[in-house]
């Protein structure tokens, strides 16, 4: 998350590393609600494969501002089959996803047939990537830096829920 965080950092929003413990993502949301806190309601959260479906499975319950997923790993390597999106319909709030059109972890044409179970979602695909996208860290920053300022003009009220 370091190339990210820095490119943040350089557009001026403040942006921190929580620490998940390996395993299972549900495990983790304990640890990645500990770690936000009461401003859960009011932050951006999000992550990196494994983070951001740990956050998606935050904002599945209790919803924060918004939701960046970076190369969410929608299946298993090989197995498309087994998508990881049971509980998208529950996120209600604006979500940012960026993604590799060559990720391993999620076919491109699943990833856009399925973004459409999320509320409130933007997608950009980013042509020849794999699933890390710190070669497009700088325009990975700029997106997430644009969304958060759409989210701050938008304001608490105006955000949509189902």
């Amino acid at each position: 998350m370091k190339p990210y965080l820095d490119e943040l950092s350089r557009r001026g929003l403040e942006a921190h590393p929580l620490k998940l413990p390996r395993g299972s993502a549900e495990r983790a949301t304990g640890p990645l609600r500990e770690q936000v806190g009461d401003d859960l309601p009011r932050a951006l959260i999000g992550g990196h494969s494994f983070g951001g479906r740990v956050a998606s499975l935050v904002a599945a319950e209790s919803p924060p501002a918004g939701l960046v997923l970076l190369s969410y790993p929608l299946h298993r390597p090989g197995h498309p089959e087994e998508l990881r999106v049971e509980h998208w319909p529950e996120i209600h709030c604006p979500v940012l996803l960026l993604s590799g059109d060559r990720d391993q972890f999620a076919r491109v044409e699943l990833l856009r047939e399925t973004v459409t179970a999320l509320a409130q979602a933007e997608l950009h695909i980013y042509p020849g990537l794999r699933h890390g996208l710190t070669a497009v860290a700088g325009d990975v920053g700029e997106r997430i830096a644009e969304f958060a300022g759409t989210l701050a003009r938008l304001g608490p009220r105006t955000r949509s829920r189902r």
